[in-house]
């Protein structure tokens, strides 16, 4: 699977090669799971992954960078109010659709994915594109995932009360603080003596990251089989979840879009808020549900893959269009980037 991350496939394929290192921990997670102590085993390194990998997000995060983007404040503030007022309210509403559309085993992970923080890597990607405020992008895309370090897991242990282990308890903040907050701040702390050494290992620290990601995923997965997840869940209510999620984002999309424009934003403006507003990292999310729903996870994060994979495969289309638009450009406008695959994971 640490190959199949690395490959690149051919341009009229959907799917990039970490997408299918993905799908490949599901699949091995079902058919050869961790058992005995080995689960436990793994569970430990699974643990120790996370806090380093936050440990790392706080490393590479400059905060001084994102005080100085804090002049468009406007702008962040619409995406911070999107992804953690407006996807959270949308996903509350989807508790209508249980159990007639949505199954209530994977409701709680689609209400999990809607409070999960928005990507960096992908919005700017989109939004250059687009040719929209690449610098706006990358400071709300980063600015969202500060926030979401804090804000998701509060927000998932008030509104997941209950549900599968996300519920507020002093055992849930204790692990929320032992494996997220803490490793993060350290993070923050160390920066300018480890900040360096990070950036000049930025390849290998890379790989690093997406097999933690793969250890988690594959961890939950094996979990999950010991509780017969897949007797629980037929395909057609994996089919109803994709098109909930479809339609959570168009109207996410068409929000973003038309939304900023009734709020005075200008063109390039829009185009950042829409890409940063819509989006939800994985990357920060599958650690996060690792954390907080335990031995519940394998469930939890099953909305948040699709999720992730349909927003890349639909944003990818929409940065084309919007790239080939005949509108006047500000002259400030950075240069256009070459287009990514529609399937590149992101942070």
């Amino acid at each position: 699977m640490a190959r199949m991350s690395r490959l690149k496939p051919p341009s009229w394929f959907p799917v990039d090669g970490y997408v299918l290192a993905l799908l490949g921990a599901v699949c091995l997670g079902t058919l050869l799971p961790a058992t005995g102590t080995a689960s436990q085993v793994l569970g430990h390194v699974s643990t120790a992954a996370i806090a380093i990998l936050f440990f790392l997000y706080g490393v590479r995060l400059s905060t001084a960078e994102m005080l100085q983007g804090l002049a468009h404040w406007r702008l962040h503030v619409t995406v911070l109010a999107t992804t953690f007022v407006v996807f959270p309210l949308l996903g509350l509403a989807g508790r209508v659709l249980v159990p007639h559309v949505l199954a209530p085993e994977l409701y709680n992970g689609f209400l999990f994915l809607c409070l999960v923080p928005s990507t960096i890597q992908s919005s700017i990607t989109f939004t250059s594109i687009a040719r929209g405020n690449v610098p706006a992008a990358i400071c709300a895309g980063s600015f969202s995932s500060i926030v979401g370090i804090f804000v998701t897991p509060l927000l998932a242990a008030l509104l997941l009360r209950g549900s599968g282990g996300a519920g507020f308890s002093a055992d849930s903040l204790l692990k929320i603080g032992l494996q997220l907050l803490a490793p993060f701040l350290a993070g923050q702390l160390l920066r300018r003596w480890v900040g360096g050494f990070v950036v000049r290992h930025k390849k290998v620290l890379g790989y690093f990251d997406r097999s933690s990601i793969l250890l988690v995923v594959y961890a939950a997965f094996s979990l999950g089989m010991a509780q017969g997840i897949w007797n629980r869940i037929s395909p057609l209510r994996l089919l109803a979840l994709l098109g909930v999620e479809a339609v959570l984002l168009a109207v996410m999309l068409a929000l973003t879009w038309y939304g900023s424009k009734r709020l005075g934003f200008e063109r390039a403006d829009r185009v950042a808020i829409q890409f940063a507003g819509s989006k939800k990292s994985l990357a920060a999310g599958l650690p996060m549900a690792s954390v907080l729903f335990g031995a519940h996870a394998s469930l939890a994060v099953l909305p948040l893959m699709l999720f992730h994979q349909m927003q890349l495969m639909v944003c990818a289309v929409i940065a084309r269009r919007r790239g080939e638009d005949r509108e006047p450009l500000p002259t400030e406008m950075p240069p256009v980037a070459a287009p990514a695959p529609a399937g590149k994971i992101d942070k």
